[in-house]
């Protein structure tokens, strides 16, 4: 797989010396973008080499594959089974800064009551800083990816190999 993977940048890069800048390409974004279109096993070999190399990188990669509004890609029972290992005080701060449809995604997998109430702790709760709003974000994530490693819940993404039959 790797050996795929260099030869072909290996060729692109050879029929575009001449048109190539000596700049400062891609970087964190564009490999993470990458690594969405591919399927889950070259995604994960590339990143564990990564990590090898620079642990740093490979959680930096990670961060930007994988964002809080792709919460919106996992199943309800996923959902379900994220909120239940997620403080409701977390929630909260983190769906300050999340779009209507994840919101009303997490209400529909509760209960009618807690739903209710955790709209009310939203409508309540006063304006939150934005990195505190992206540090929760990123808890229920890291919570998402463990429960993903478990086996427990399927994580989307448009290079899923992993289909179900």
């Amino acid at each position: 797989m790797d050996a795929e993977l260099n030869e072909a940048l290996k060729r692109i890069l050879a029929s575009s010396s001449g048109n190539v800048k000596k700049a400062a390409m891609g970087g964190i974004r564009h490999a993470a973008e990458i690594l969405n279109f591919v399927g889950q096993q070259v995604e994960t070999a590339i990143v564990d080499n990564v990590r090898e190399y620079d642990p740093e990188l490979a959680q930096k990669i990670l961060d930007e594959m994988f964002v809080f509004e792709n919460l919106l890609d996992i199943d309800d029972r996923g959902i379900q089974l994220l909120l239940r290992e997620v403080q409701s005080d977390s929630l909260i701060i983190a769906l300050k800064g999340a779009s209507q449809e994840l919101r009303e995604k997490v209400f529909k997998n509760m209960s009618q009551r807690a739903a209710e109430m955790l709209r009310e702790d939203l409508e309540s709760k006063g304006p939150v800083r934005l990195s505190e709003v992206e540090g929760e974000q990123k808890e229920i994530l890291k919570i998402a990816r463990r429960l993903a490693d478990e086996g427990q819940l399927q994580l989307g993404g448009a290079g899923e190999g992993d289909a179900f039959v």
